[in-house]
This record gives structure tokens, C-alpha cells and sequence, in this order.
């Protein structure tokens, strides 16, 4: 090959999809040139025991208030300040959790589960489906399923099963129910805090959709699942192969891990209590995950150096998702600066106004499933849309906590099938599932989905849902 051509070849580059801090970049840099262009406004605000809401019908035209290129810039700083509560919650989210996982207790407790229920193959998936979804409903287990999905692999082997049953159990339960997220720091937290409204209300009826989106999804998995068993040539993958290289990986459930386990479960539900009984925040949340990780970490045997030291990496591990939340309010830094937050409110109010409550929410659950294909960052898409989608409920009668959900199920349900959803195409990996089959799979099933999501919110509406 000549050196020309050799050139060409690496000229010609393959294109990739952007970052989400590239794209978070462009919207900043668009949300500022829009600050000379679109109309500045605002409406007026009251406030509603408490909570300020905007008025609906008071907007009005204001003076222009253009920002500047260090405006842009200095934006990222105010951003990261005022999203600091957030930004350590999920700092602190992932020192807690990778003290758990370094335990062991995790992995530990999941093939216990396998080994009880050999030969019962349903039960195998319902239990190990439903542990994933409760990792997923709290935030335990999020973009950390990834390395998970290889015990899938290996018990959809045990089980003559293919690798699409692996993902299934593992990724595909951990997202449904992060989508539920009852308990979910990184996307109910961060919303509930941005919409003024208590930490982890509503409760009631997010675990009611938990229960059937959890449900369906295992009946979907094992009506799959039965009829492979029944007739191999219904995979879409094929039967996977013993592998002799790869040993049964024999891991212990010990009192240690029981303890461990035992810990978080009473500590996560004290929380709960504490939430309700004296109104504990994000900041309280925060502060319990370094409690909760400390305990863990001491009952786990770790010495004080181990114990820092694997917080400080599980914090590492998410500074990529925290920081994602101070980018993201930077672009509504600029906005209010500009004073075109509320001529975006008002203009989004228009076309939803027009529709009944209950189609409005509808939606946003579908506007929210678009916009998460730019930016698959759940806590990230909250820091954006939720300053938006608040004052926009308030004014087509929608409730908060209905606005919430519809946010919520828009991020989760997508996360599951996009090909930009970094999660999904590791764990795809490690599966050796390519993408076209995992969507085709999955698209029946993300129908039934949208069908029960959809219900929620009309319920939700239905009955006035608030922060109870």
C-alpha cells in the first residue's frame, strides 16, 4: 500500500455518535445564540403551600438579556455549584454501592439463588429477574450490571437457554425496574428534588407499577424461554455451549454477606421511614449512603485503608454520570439568564394545553423516550428537562408527581433499547448479542411497556396524584 493510500485510510475515520458531554456542549452553545434570537419572557409565580408555581396565562414579553461567550463558560461553574447536592449523592451512591459489591454480598447472595433453584427453570428466572429489578428500583445495581450479565451467560448455559435469556434477567430487569425506580437516587431523587416536591413520594403507585412492569416482563422472558426449551429452533441466538474453559464460578453466601445484605435492606427501609416521619432530603440521603457504606465496609471485614479507598472508586467510577448534572444545569443557567426559560415553558404549554391532562402527560412520556436518545444520562436528563417540564405541568394540569413519572419512564423504558445507551451495548457485549436481535426481542415487549406506562400516568392524573 502506498503512502497516499495509506492517508486516505486514515482519513477516512468511522463516524461515532457524540459524546453526552459534546452534546450537552452543543445545546449550551445553542441555548445561548438563542438568548439573542428568541423573545425573552417570564410569568408570574405564586406560591402554593410552599412550593412556588407559575401562573398560568401571566406570561409577558421582558427586556432582552443576551449572554456572552464568558457567560457560557462561567454557566458550567454555576451549574456545578448549584447541582452540588445532587452531584454528591451520586458520588456517595457509588462509594456505598462498590463497598457492597467489593464485599462480595451481591454476587454472593445471586448464586445462592441459582443453586437453590436448579431444575425449577421458571422460578430460576422470576427470582434472579426480580433481584435485578429491585437492584435496579433502589439504584443498587444500574450501569454496574454490566459485568452481571456473564452470570446470566452462564446460567442461561446451565439452563440450555440462549444469550438473549441472559441479558433478559440481568440488564433488561435491572432497567424495568430502574424505570419503576421507587427508591431511585439517580432519577427520582434528583427529579423529586428539582420539582420541589418530598423525597421519594408517591411512593405507593410507583410500586404498583413496579409489580407489573417486573411481571410482565418475566412472563414475557419465560414464555420466550419455554418455548426455546420446547423447540431450540425458536432462539434467535441458539443454545449456548458448555464451555470447558470456563469453570463454574463457585461463589459463597456467608453470614458476612447475610449481614451485609441485612444492613442495606433495614437501612434503605429506615430511610424510607425517616423520609416521611422527619422529611429527610437528597442532602440526608447523601450523608446515610457514607453511613451505609461505612457499616457495610466494617462488617465486610475491610481495614480503614481498603474501606476509603473502594468508596473513593466507586465514586470515581461515577463522576462521568455526576458531573453530567452540573453540565446539564448550566444550559438552564444560560436560559435564565436570557430570560427564555419561560418563552420556552410558555410555547410547550400551547400545543399540550390543547390536549386533555391525560394525553399531555402521555406526552411527555413520549417526548422525554425522544429526547433521551441524545442524551441517555438519566440523571442528566433530569437536571434538563425538569425545570422545563415543572412550571409546564403546573399550567395543563398535570400534577408534579405525575410530570415526574413520565420523565422517569421516558429515561428507563429507552436506556433498554437504544443503541446509544452505553449500559445496553456492554452488557450486549458481553453477551455476544448483536443489537438487531436484542431489539427485535424487545420490541413487543417495550410495547406492552409503553401500553402499562401509559396507564400509570392516566391513573395518575385520574387521581389528582400528589406527594403521596
Amino acid at each position: 500500500m502506498s503512502e497516499g493510500e495509506e492517508m486516505n485510510g486514515l482519513n477516512k475515520k468511522k463516524w461515532e455518535m457524540p459524546d453526552t458531554y459534546v452534546i450537552l456542549f452543543i445545546v449550551l452553545i445553542a441555548a445561548a445564540i438563542a438568548t439573542y434570537i428568541v423573545p425573552a419572557g417570564a410569568f408570574e409565580r405564586e406560591e402554593v403551600n410552599g412550593i412556588e408555581r407559575v401562573v398560568s396565562g401571566t406570561y409577558e414579553v421582558t427586556e432582552q438579556n443576551p449572554v456572552g461567550v464568558m457567560d457560557i463558560f462561567l454557566a458550567l461553574q454555576t451549574g456545578m455549584v448549584e447541582s452540588a447536592g445532587l452531584i454528591f449523592l451520586v458520588l456517595f451512591a457509588g462509594g456505598m454501592f462498590e463497598v457492597i459489591e467489593k464485599s462480595g454480598a451481591i454476587k454472593g447472595g445471586i448464586m445462592s439463588a441459582v443453586d437453590r433453584m436448579r431444575g425449577r427453570e421458571f422460578m430460576l428466572i422470576a427470582v434472579i429477574s426480580i433481584l435485578f429489578a429491585l437492584g435496579g428500583a433502589t439504584g443498587a445495581v444500574a450501569n454496574s450490571v454490566i459485568p452481571f450479565v456473564a452470570i446470566g451467560v452462564m446460567l442461561a448455559r446451565a439452563l440450555k437457554l440462549d444469550a438473549i435469556v441472559a441479558v433478559a434477567i440481568t440488564f433488561g430487569a435491572t432497567f424495568i425496574g430502574f424505570s419503576a425506580g421507587f427508591l431511585n437516587p439517580y432519577t427520582v431523587g434528583v427529579a423529586h428534588s428539582i420539582a420541589e416536591l418530598p423525597l421519594f413520594s408517591g411512593m405507593l403507585l410507583r410500586v404498583i407499577a413496579f409489580v407489573l412492569l417486573v411481571g410482565v416482563t418475566i412472563w414475557y422472558t419465560w414464555a420466550y424461554a419455554k418455548r426455546f426449551l420446547k423447540n431450540p429452533d425458536k432462539s434467535l441466538m441458539g443454545i449456548l455451549e458448555e464451555n470447558d474453559e470456563e469453570a463454574e464460578v463457585d461463589v459463597p453466601f456467608t453470614t458476612r454477606h447475610k449481614l451485609i445484605l441485612s444492613w442495606v435492606g433495614l437501612a434503605l427501609a429506615f430511610f424510607v421511614f425517616a423520609v416521611i416521619q422527619f422529611k429527610w432530603t437528597t442532602d440526608h440521603m447523601a450523608a446515610f449512603f457514607v453511613v451505609i457504606g461505612l457499616v457495610s465496609g466494617i462488617i465486610a471485614g475491610m481495614n480503614y485503608n481498603k474501606l476509603t479507598l473502594t468508596f473513593l472508586e466507586g465514586c470515581k467510577n461515577l463522576v462521568y454520570g455526576a458531573l453530567i448534572i452540573g453540565v446539564a444545569r448550566a444550559v438552564l443557567v444560560v436560559m435564565e439568564q436570557g430570560n427564555i426559560l419561560d418563552t420556552l415553558v410558555s410555547a410547550l404549554a400551547a400545543p399540550l394545553g390543547a390536549l386533555t391532562p391525560i394525553l399531555s402527560a402521555i406526552g411527555m412520556f413520549i417526548a422525554n423516550s425522544i429526547f433521551n436518545f441524545f442524551v441517555p444520562s438519566g440523571s442528566g436528563q433530569a437536571a434538563i428537562i425538569m425545570p422545563v417540564q415543572t412550571p409546564l405541568a403546573d399550567m395543563i394540569g398535570v400534577t408534579r408527581q405525575v410530570s415526574v413519572q413520565a420523565f422517569q419512564f421516558g429515561d428507563g423504558f429507552s436506556n433498554s433499547i437504544y443503541p446509544t445507551s452505553g449500559p445496553l451495548m456492554a452488557s450486549l457485549a458481553v453477551a455476544g448479542v448483536p443489537w438487531i436481535k436484542w431489539a427485535k426481542w424487545l420490541l413487543p415487549l417495550f410495547v406492552i411497556w409503553s401500553v402499562i406506562a401509559a396507564g400509570i400516568l392516566a391513573v395518575g392524573v385520574l387521581i389528582n396524584w400528589g406527594p403521596l
